[in-house]
């Protein structure tokens, strides 16, 4: 995907409410949304136990990554108090690893949480083990007037789409340049006429600077503030 170079002006928040559909967001600074009238948490990319994954390869990645993923999962449930999250995703990024352990352990925390785990292509391991902990799977789901997937959606699919899609996969981010010549990309939620992709809520992942239509509404994401992009 080609980088779109995004220039002033622009405002900042550290959490902003985003009116789509007559559905009322929060976008969050944790590359997570809250949607209000569903009292539901969504988020993309979570991507657990990559880090397992890596330093089972022999490459040297800090153990405490993960917990600190889920730590945050745990911060927003105690603040926003959502009744159930939606995932999606490539919520595990591989096979069954040491930290599926720590999920375990910071599932049994929530266990009337309401889990959907949309699958994505990372996400292998046997629905057998999410079932023993109460995870919902599902291909996709139609919810509202929103088509939760993991994929985004293309020309005709994306047309025909029975809902406004909300999806990941891509790790979306949007390429700042300022008049210094400075250059940085940042994790962005990205809102088209048809669809959402959400940035990829796993610390351990990268991010891809996409394309945009001027239509678009693109919200960056620098540490703990949300910035529209106008």
């Amino acid at each position: 995907m080609k980088e779109l170079a995004y220039f002033c002006p622009m405002s900042i928040n550290s959490v902003i409410s985003f009116n789509l559909l007559n559905q009322d967001l929060l976008l969050l600074p944790q590359k997570a949304i809250y949607w209000q009238q569903e009292k539901a948490l969504i988020a993309a990319d979570v991507h657990l136990g990559k880090v397992g994954h890596f330093r089972k390869a022999g490459i040297a990645v800090p153990r405490d990554m993960e917990q600190n993923d889920l730590g945050i999962l745990s911060d927003l449930i105690f603040e926003y108090k959502p009744e159930k999250i939606i995932f999606l995703g490539d919520f595990f990024h591989s096979d069954m690893n040491s930290d599926w352990d720590w999920f375990i352990l910071w599932r049994s925390q929530f266990p009337k949480l309401e889990i959907i785990l949309i699958r994505g292509n990372h996400d292998i391991i046997d629905d057998k083990y999410y079932n023993r902990l109460n995870i919902i799977l599902r291909d996709q789901l139609l919810i509202g007037p929103f088509l939760m997937l993991h994929h985004p959606l293309t020309g005709e699919d994306l047309q025909q789409a029975k809902g406004y899609s909300f999806c990941g996969h891509i790790h979306p981010g949007v390429s700042l340049a300022g008049r210094g010549r400075q250059h940085i990309t940042l994790p962005c939620f990205a809102f088209g006429a048809r669809q959402a992709i959400l940035p990829s809520f796993g610390k351990f992942t990268g991010k891809v600077a996409i394309r945009s239509n001027k239509s678009d509404r693109i919200f960056a994401i620098a540490k703990d503030k949300v910035i529209a992009i106008d």
